[in-house]
């Protein structure tokens, strides 16, 4: 029996070393409504340490009702090799939609990897690269 009956992610929040910068780009990419923007008060003393402030950042509400948020921190450089975050994995209806989003990225002159068909896992997936170098996939079920 697990310790925790958990029924998925309600968040993930990302840190990242420009809100300003990172907002923008997850609005063009994505258009999810916010739900929270502190944005404009990330230069005020404490907001970076509040999380009632939600520590000066951007939350935004995703159509599956879970919620993706953006934290600014320093300008510590990320690193998918490095103990925490590898990447985060966004869903899409189908394989088609992934080569439809490479389009849509290099229109925006977005930088992205081929779409993969991982068989073995029934997925096929679409990288690239945030403005923090954070590696943004989408996934798609095969079939």
């Amino acid at each position: 029996m697990a310790l925790i009956d958990s029924n998925g992610f309600a968040h993930v929040r990302l840190t990242v070393t420009d809100i300003a910068r990172s907002a923008e780009f997850y609005d063009t990419v994505f258009g999810w409504p916010r739900a929270v923007d502190e944005s404009a008060s990330v230069d005020e003393p404490g907001v970076t340490e509040s999380p009632e402030q939600f520590y000066g950042g951007v939350i935004y509400q995703t159509p599956q009702g879970t919620l993706f948020g953006l934290r600014p921190v320093g300008a510590d450089t990320f690193e998918s090799t490095r103990t925490g975050l590898d990447h985060v994995s966004f869903a899409v209806d189908s394989r088609d939609e992934l080569v439809r989003a490479g389009s849509a990225l290099a229109d925006a002159g977005i930088t992205h990897g081929e779409v993969i068909d991982l068989a073995d896992a029934g997925i096929a997936i679409l990288s690239f690269q945030d403005p923090d170098d954070i590696n943004i996939e989408l996934t798609a079920p095969l079939g």
